[in-house]
């Protein structure tokens, strides 16, 4: 079944600038493609607050929104509502599994897991995510 998926098209994920923006061997703007330019597609919607992005200001996700908030269950489900929220508007390329959420209440750190897979494409993908609810604890 994986020979019948390997020949398959998938000019449909993409081809274009590397993020972040980098510099090829050669001297050029390094390129991505397939599945590297679609998780660095969920990093930008994921890393957007709503609002931030000129002529588009509903690209992105509302995650700037829990900055300060507590580390409890409440916050915990709402960043897994706010992701899928984004995702499921903003990258159509992929089918999303679930969404998992990890807190370390030390670092006020909250690794966000996305288990996802490509349209018309067998194989999951997980994404990890960091995402901060104290401003500067980076």
């Amino acid at each position: 079944m994986a020979d019948e998926f390997d020949g398959q098209d998938r000019e449909y994920l993409g081809t274009g600038l590397a993020f972040p923006l980098q510099s090829s061997l050669q001297g050029g703007l390094k390129l991505s493609s397939d599945a590297q330019k679609v998780k660095e597609s969920i990093w930008i919607i994921l890393r957007t607050s709503l609002g931030e992005r000129v002529y588009r200001p509903n690209f992105g996700s509302r995650l700037s929104e829990l900055v300060f908030e507590p580390l409890n269950s409440a916050t915990l489900i709402q960043i897994r509502l706010y992701v899928l929220e984004a995702l499921e508007v903003w990258e159509p390329r992929i089918e999303i599994d679930r969404v998992e959420t990890e807190a370390d209440p030390i670092r006020g750190l909250v690794n966000i897991i996305v288990h996802y897979y490509l349209k018309d494409y067998p194989d999951t993908h997980s994404f990890v995510y960091p995402f901060y609810l104290l401003s500067g604890a980076q």
